[in-house]
C-alpha cells in the first residue's frame, strides 16, 4: 500500500511519495526558464505541483499518464495546498498496486447492480421495465455501467461513481414523487436509469479519466440514444410515443441550452429529473470539495469554478478554534538584581541555570 495518499499530507517537507501524473504542462519563467506545472492523483484526490528547477534533464523522462515518485515541500498557495517538488523520477507501473491510484466507490459494484436491478423490477411499466431489463442484460453495457465514473472531473468522479449517482437519484426520485401528486414514477425512474448511460462509452478509464474518440465527437447523450434505438429495436411493440417522451429526457437533463442540453425540459418528469441530477451531483460536489479542504486555513474553502463560489466551512465557523494563548509579556526584572547579574557578568540565562545546578547540588 503507498502511503502517503494525497489526503494524508500534510504542510511541510514531503520525504517521497508516489503519484499518478494527471495532467502536464512545461511553462517559462519570466527568465525564459522552463518549470513544469503538474496535476498529481491517487484514489483519495488529487493535487497540483510545481518543479522550478532542474527541469531540462526530467522533462522528457516521464509523461501524462505515468506514475511518478517526487520528493518536495508541502505549501499553501493562493490558500491551496501544492507540491514544490525537488526531486522527481518516472517509476514502472509494474512496481505500484493499481488500485492505489483510482478512485473508487466505496460500495461493492455487483451489490449496487443487483440494488439497481431491483429497482427495474419494480417498474410497473411493462414497456419500460422490457427496455430496461434487455438493455442490461447486455454484458457489456452492465459491465461498463458498474464501473465507469459518472462524469471525468466534475461529480462523482470514481470507478462505480456512475451506477452510485443513478441509485442516489433513484431514492429522490421516489421521494418526490410521492411528495408532488401525478408524477409518473416509472418514467422518472427510467429517465434516472438511462440519462447518462452513454457514460459507459463516452468516458475512458482504464488509466487516467479522459473521453473516448466516440465521447468526443458525440457526448453521452447521443450514445445513450443510439442504445436505446437498438434495444427499443428488439422489444415488441415498444410505444413510439413513449419512446419520444424518455429520448426528451436524455436529451434535456442539462436543463439549460448552454449547459449542453439540446432541448429544455418540457414536460413534468423531464424537469424533476434535471433538478434531481442537479441536486445529487452539486451535494456530491459540496463533500468532496469539504473533504479535500484539509490544508486551507479560514472558514472559507477555496473558490470552485463548477459551483462558482467558495464554501463556508459551517463546522469551523459555529465552533472556531481557539486562538493561541497570548504570551504573558516578561516582568522586569528589580534594579538590584540586573545590577549584581553585570557584576558577575552573569546573563539571565546563566543565573537561571547556575540557581538550577545550585538547589540540585
Amino acid at each position: 500500500m503507498k502511503s502517503p495518499y494525497v489526503n494524508e499530507l500534510q504542510l511541510g517537507p514531503l520525504a517521497s511519495a508516489t503519484f499518478l501524473v494527471q495532467s502536464k504542462e512545461v511553462r517559462q519563467k519570466r527568465t525564459g526558464e522552463p518549470f513544469l506545472s503538474l496535476s498529481l492523483s491517487d484514489r483519495t484526490g488529487d493535487i497540483e505541483a510545481k518543479m522550478w528547477d532542474g527541469v531540462a534533464g526530467v522533462a522528457e523522462t516521464f509523461d501524462r499518464d505515468d506514475f511518478v515518485q517526487v520528493k518536495g515541500q508541502i505549501q499553501l498557495f493562493q490558500n491551496r495546498p501544492q507540491i514544490t517538488i525537488h526531486k522527481l523520477i518516472r517509476i514502472d507501473e509494474a512496481g505500484v498496486d493499481f488500485a492505489d491510484f483510482f478512485p473508487a466507490s466505496t460500495r461493492d459494484p455487483e451489490e449496487m447492480f443487483a440494488e439497481l436491478r431491483t429497482v427495474i423490477a419494480g417498474i410497473g411499466n411493462p414497456h419500460l421495465q422490457a427496455l430496461l431489463t434487455a438493455i442490461f442484460a447486455d454484458e457489456e453495457i452492465a459491465r461498463g455501467f458498474r464501473t465507469a465514473p459518472a462524469a471525468k472531473i466534475v461529480h462523482h468522479a470514481y470507478l462505480g461513481g456512475l451506477i452510485e449517482h443513478v441509485l442516489s437519484l433513484c431514492h429522490l426520485a421516489r421521494f418526490a414523487a410521492s411528495h408532488y401528486p401525478g408524477v409518473d414514477l416509472d418514467l422518472l425512474l427510467a429517465g434516472v436509469i438511462l440519462h447518462d448511460l452513454g457514460k459507459i462509452r463516452e468516458l475512458s478509464y482504464a488509466r487516467a479519466f479522459s473521453y473516448t474518440d466516440q465521447g468526443q465527437l458525440l457526448g453521452h447523450m447521443m450514445i445513450a440514444l443510439r442504445i436505446i434505438a437498438e434495444k427499443a429495436a428488439q422489444t415488441p411493440d415498444f410505444p413510439p410515443r413513449l419512446r419520444d417522451l424518455l429520448e426528451h429526457m436524455i436529451i434535456s437533463h442539462h436543463g439549460e441550452l448552454e449547459f449542453g442540453s439540446p432541448k429544455i425540459p418540457l414536460f413534468r418528469e423531464a424537469l424533476l429529473l434535471h433538478f434531481l441530477d442537479n441536486l445529487d451531483s452539486k451535494m456530491e460536489l459540496t463533500r468532496v470539495l469539504l473533504e479535500k479542504d484539509r490544508l486551507t486555513e479560514g472558514s472559507w474553502t477555496p473558490y470552485n469554478s463548477a459551483l462558482e463560489r467558495a464554501l463556508l466551512k459551517t463546522g469551523l465557523y459555529l465552533n472556531p478554534e481557539p486562538a493561541a494563548p497570548e504570551r504573558t509579556p516578561a516582568q522586569p526584572a528589580p534594579a538590584a538584581q540586573i545590577a549584581g547579574r553585570r557584576q558577575r557578568n552573569l546573563s539571565l540565562f546563566a543565573e537561571k541555570l547556575q540557581g538550577a545546578i545550585g538547589e540540585e547540588s
